[in-house]
């Protein structure tokens, strides 16, 4: 059996999960720490995809009447 359940680890490396379970055996587990992406970062990832969208001939000539 796999089963993911998103947690938080605290500083102090406890773990709080995001839902209840119950398993009638221990089990082995992977933690997997993930890196929080700053807002920066999101901003700049989200760009170049926006830009795919925004910056055509279509979407130019929709929103000409704006400028």
């Amino acid at each position: 059996m796999i089963h993911s359940v998103e947690a938080i680890i605290e500083p102090d490396g406890s773990i709080m999960l995001g839902e209840s379970i119950r398993l009638d055996r221990p089990h082995r587990a992977i933690v997997t720490i993930l890196e929080e992406a700053s807002t920066e970062e999101v901003s700049l990832l989200s760009e170049e995809a926006l830009a795919k969208d925004w910056l055509n001939a279509d979407e130019e000539e929709a929103w000409a009447h704006l400028q």
